[in-house]
């Protein structure tokens, strides 16, 4: 006590000379507040030692497990504006039911029988290469011709050739006949001449003999003429081969360019039918895509483009569809420090939001309103949020999963560790550390 008052203090107070004092310092309080303390510490001593299973809790989402049950929109691969409405928002639609009509917003597409008009040009370019076909055969028939004819003439040219060089062998030899009659008459008047000179002969015979030496002279002027002019015709028929081998391959190579030209248009007119069914095909597709209809059965949850005139893009969301079939899964979340303790296989409780539940994290059998789940994917990179994402699968040796609960929902996911001590369990949260790592031995994960 302070020393802040002159009044004096009683220095010795017994408090037990009163009611209250006597109740509070009885010794019988005391005993049975030890009592208390001591229960209190073995009870605290046994709970230490019960077995606490440690936990890898998440947050996630109900989902689907497939990619293709889950929620998605509907786009238009073409641009267009939208004519007509088929469907409300929370109508069931099935696959292959249109949802809406649009129309063209291409200037290049506005003609209504543009596909038949296409049909048309390819039938049209179809008869031409037809055409040019034909004329490629015929041009062929008249170079098959032209060659037959270029074999004729030359063997023709060539037998008139053959007959020029016989023609030069024959008058050679006659030339040679002439020229040796020539020599005998010389020498038959040079015999009469002497002869006459000697009296032996008349002036007369003289002068037959002369006659006749002119005429073989005459002769061998002759022979000599005929061979060259038979030699002259030799060349000309050579000269005449080449004339028509010359003009033969001036006409085939002609027909050839002809032909190599009818060729080339015919390909070309080829491609052109190709790129005009090609066309063809594209407008065709292009008309089935003016109504949209839904890929799969399902329920029209909104439509993002409502509006009827709306203009849109290529690519654009015009519709969200939930499908009707889909087998529920959860995606959680778990924290990169614990996600080597989760394992494909490994069994995790969920517990849905809004769904009436009591949870001991600790005691997963005491537990009420959770239910079971199994991994069967694990990412493999972090997602956005820091946490790797983890993919459950109801548990088909659990009880089944809500029917009401739906996609999109939230959801708490525990994922079971190891059974420890309380107390093992005390000490690592106090310092931090992580759960026990581990590693399932069990066949089925094993396997997997």
């Amino acid at each position: 006590m302070l020393n802040i008052s002159n009044l004096p203090t009683r220095p010795n107070l017994d408090l037990k000379q009163f009611a209250s004092g006597k109740i509070v310092f009885h010794k019988r309080h005391y005993k049975h507040f030890n009592r208390f303390l001591l229960v209190f510490a073995i009870v605290a001593i046994i709970i230490m030692f019960l077995p606490w299973t440690q936990t890898v809790t998440g947050t996630g989402t109900l989902t689907t497990l497939t990619p293709e049950q889950r929620p998605q929109t509907i786009q238009s691969p073409i641009p267009g504006k939208i004519e007509k409405w088929y469907v409300r928002e929370g109508d069931f639609v099935e696959k292959g039911d249109t949802i809406l009509h649009i129309s063209e917003v291409q200037n290049q597409y506005f003609d209504p029988k543009l596909v038949a008009r296409t049909g048309e040009q390819i039938n049209s370019k179809s008869l031409s290469v037809e055409s040019y076909k034909e004329k490629v055969k015929a041009l062929e028939n008249q170079i098959a011709a032209l060659s037959s004819e270029q074999r004729l003439k030359l063997e023709q040219a060539k037998n008139k050739l053959q007959q020029a060089r016989l023609n030069v062998k024959s008058d050679s030899i006659d030339l040679e006949a002439a020229k040796t009659n020539q020599t005998i008459a010389e020498r038959q008047f040079e015999r009469i001449n002497t002869l006459q000179q000697e009296g032996l002969k008349s002036l007369t015979d003289v002068e037959q003999k002369r006659l006749k030496l002119q005429e073989t002279s005459a002769k061998l002027v002759s022979q000599e003429n005929k061979l060259l002019s038979s030699r002259n015709d030799v060349i000309n028929a050579q000269v005449e081969l080449s004339r028509i081998s010359a003009e033969y391959a001036d006409k085939i190579a002609k027909a050839q360019s002809e032909k190599f030209t009818a060729q080339s248009n015919q390909f070309d007119t080829e491609a052109q039918v190709s790129k005009l069914q090609n066309d063809y095909s594209n407008y065709e597709i292009r008309n089935s895509l003016y109504y949209v209809k839904a890929p799969q059965n399902g329920y029209i949850n909104k439509a993002i483009r409502s509006g009827v005139g709306e203009t849109f893009k290529e690519g654009e969301q015009l519709v969200n569809i939930m499908p009707s079939q889909y087998e529920k899964a959860v995606e959680t979340f778990v924290d990169p420090i614990d996600i080597p303790l989760i394992h494909l296989g490994e069994e995790m409780r969920v517990r849905f939001d809004g769904w009436p539940a009591i949870v001991f994290s600790g005691w997963p059998n005491l537990s009420y309103g959770t239910y079971g789940g199994k991994v069967v994917a694990i990412e493999n990179y972090i997602s956005t949020n820091g946490k790797y994402r983890v993919l459950l699968s109801p548990d088909p040796n659990d009880h089944p999963w809500p029917e009401d609960i739906r996609i999109g929902s939230g959801a708490f996911t525990l994922a079971l560790l190891e059974d420890v001590p309380i107390w093992y369990e005390l000490w690592r949260q106090l310092n931090g550390f992580p759960p026990n790592y581990y590693t399932p031995t069990t066949t089925e994960t094993a396997k997997k």
